[in-house]
């Protein structure tokens, strides 16, 4: 189920607030964010965003058709490490 229109995009409001304030400083460094569920917005092309996933910091580089992508969708949780039953046949 995806977020209502009239509300419009979920960004946390301190990396909202970082990005806005590095884009008027015209600076572009790695920012640091636990949160998962923001939606990347048209301001954050350019930035290396680190997204926590649990255990490590993921760097994603935002780019144009990342935008309308949540950041917990660059960043995985869990690891996959093959089936059981196919080592158990070898």
């Amino acid at each position: 189920m995806s977020r209502s229109i009239k509300k419009g995009p979920f960004i946390d409001a301190k990396l909202e607030k970082r990005i806005l304030e590095s884009n008027k400083a015209g600076q572009k460094q790695m920012v640091k964010t636990y949160s998962r569920s923001s939606t990347i917005i048209p301001e954050m092309v350019g930035y290396t965003i680190s997204v926590y996933n649990g255990k490590t910091w993921v760097p994603v580089y935002v780019t144009e058709n990342l935008v309308g992508h949540k950041l917990g969708e660059f960043a995985p949780t869990r690891i996959f490490r093959g089936h059981a039953s196919d080592k158990k046949g070898k």
